[in-house]
């Protein structure tokens, strides 16, 4: 019998300047505040993958993405809406057409089967501590907009005091649109 091949969880991300990180506001009690190093945009979750996928998933993704930009908070949200778990601020500006191409050439690829819901630009900056009610206080949101440099492949490393990531591959975004 064969061992089943090692797998790893994976998802691909916009990478946020450290002043933005900085700037993201603190969800307050209640809430676990994500480390600095842990905020990004998710663009595509892959999920638990085999080991030996990950150098497809570079080669899916190799070559020229779509600009991205300028970002910028746009508000607080609770997700999701009827059981909140996560707290995050969502972002508003051009970034459907990379998330869009990072989709498509992961999904061309057979790494990825794209969401139904439709994209959400979003950082997650807090993890609720325990039951959370609808319609509960969120902070305020206010920071630079930003311009997105750069889309990175992630290993997420779970561990009981929360998930490390791990970049393994990171690409250059073109410039504004």
């Amino acid at each position: 019998m064969t061992e089943p091949a090692p797998q790893v969880r994976l998802f691909v991300a916009l990478t946020l300047p450290a002043g933005v990180r900085a700037a993201l506001p603190d969800p307050g009690e209640g809430w676990r505040r994500l480390p600095d190093e842990s905020l990004h945009v998710t663009l595509a979750f892959l999920g638990w993958r085999e080991e030996g996928e990950v150098p497809a998933v570079v080669a899916a993704l190799d070559g020229s993405l779509p600009g991205a930009g300028p970002l910028r908070a746009a508000g607080v949200v609770l997700l999701p809406p009827r059981r909140p778990r996560v707290m995050a601020v969502r972002l508003e500006g051009p970034v459907s057409d990379l998330q869009a191409a990072v989709s498509d050439r992961l999904a061309a690829a057979g790494l990825y089967e794209p969401e139904k819901r439709p994209f959400l630009a979003h950082v997650t900056i807090g993890r609720a501590r325990g039951a959370v009610r609808r319609g509960a206080a969120v902070p305020e949101v206010s920071g630079p907009a930003f311009q997105p440099e750069a889309v990175t492949l992630y290993r997420s490393l779970l561990s009981p005091r929360g998930a490390r990531y791990e970049p393994l591959a990171s690409w250059r975004v073109s410039g504004p649109r």
